[in-house]
């Protein structure tokens, strides 16, 4: 903030009253007591400041239609992005980031079209703009909307530089070997950009309590494999992977701990499965997830030999939502996958 009661073209001095120098005077105890000035330790000129806040300091505003001026620091996959709170238009390309906005009840402005999943808009916002599908972005309708902020995770990774060239780009991908901990930064990152920290970590508090209970229930009750179904072909999935919560977040131990690491798992047969004869088994159904045709997990994974392992013998088979493929570590994935996993375990006998 700066006063100034000066004439834009100073009197030479031999001409300047009493009165006009004590009025100088008093302006100038004015601008150093209410702001700062280019004579302080700053190194930048008062009005040439913004003040910068970090992810874990940053205030609350009401919405993200609100404007202002401070930043946040955010930590992205490219390094530390600063950037103006509650940025508008935005743009996202991430399911799991439209799961944490919308528990946020905050505005999207431009998603991809065509997406599967209910929960991934707040209720109270207008219908979004199409800008593109999740793999493939519409850079005319991003030109034309020009947004302030574009938050892309791992599917649209590649797009990167082409996004970043049309407004501040934030690779917010969850690191799927430690998706508990890197989802929970990113809900965090977002109440604070969006100035709703209060309500991330009432949201963080639902998960970690879910956790908490559904933990209580899982020891000592047998060992757990993960598998994907993805039509005719099966493949398991360790705890290093996007679906390790089961054995990391949960402490179910692993039925074969020498799964290989893979972002597409390990292929398996029905033999493996009679072999490895876990006590739990945690299924995913990629084609019901993406709305492709075909035979359901249920019908596919029923037959003689799969039959033979305690998990189907004593029907703890555990199907989890279609959001732990298309949105991990979003706030709804969580809620729901944890939610059938307690139930699950409190209904075991």
């Amino acid at each position: 903030m700066s006063i100034t009661l000066l004439p834009n073209r100073p009197a030479p001095f031999f001409k300047r009253s009493l009165l006009t120098a004590m009025m100088t005077a008093l302006v100038a105890t004015i601008s150093v007591t209410g702001c700062s000035s280019p004579e302080s330790n700053d190194s930048e000129p008062a009005d040439a400041k913004t003040e910068n806040k970090t992810a874990d300091n940053a205030s609350n505003v009401a919405n993200n239609d609100a404007v202002s001026v401070e930043k946040v620091t955010v930590d992205t996959v490219k390094g530390n992005v600063d950037l103006a709170m509650n940025p508008s238009p935005l743009v996202v390309y991430d399911m799991t980031l439209m799961q944490d906005l919308a528990a946020l009840d905050v505005a999207i402005d431009g998603m991809p079209g065509s997406l599967k999943l209910e929960n991934l808009q707040s209720k109270t916002q207008p219908e979004p703009k199409t800008v593109g599908t999740i793999f493939e972005p519409d850079l005319e309708a991003l030109n034309a909307m020009q947004p302030q902020a574009i938050l892309i995770g791992g599917r649209m990774a590649e797009k990167y530089d082409a996004l970043s060239s049309i407004a501040p780009t934030l690779d917010m991908s969850i690191d799927t070997a430690n998706i508990y901990e890197s989802s929970k930064q990113r809900l965090h990152d977002l109440g604070a950009l969006f100035g709703k920290s209060a309500q991330a970590a009432k949201l963080q508090g639902n998960i970690d309590g879910l956790i908490d209970e559904t933990k209580t229930l899982t020891k000592d009750k047998g060992k757990g494999l993960m598998v994907m179904v993805n039509g005719n072909k099966l493949s398991a999935y360790g705890d290093q992977s996007r679906f390790g919560f089961i054995h990391t977040v949960l402490d179910i131990p692993m039925a074969d701990d020498q799964i290989a690491d893979s972002s597409h798992g390990q292929p398996i047969s029905f033999e493996y499965l009679q072999k490895t004869n876990p006590d739990w088994l945690f299924v995913i159904d990629r084609s019901a997830a993406i709305g492709a045709d075909g035979a359901g997990a249920k019908a596919v994974l029923d037959n003689p030999l799969v039959a033979q392992t305690n998990a189907w013998s004593k029907n703890q088979v555990v199907y989890l939502s279609p959001d732990s493929y298309l949105a991990f570590g979003g706030y709804y994935q969580w809620m729901q996958d944890l939610t059938t996993i307690k139930e699950a375990f409190a209904n075991a006998k």
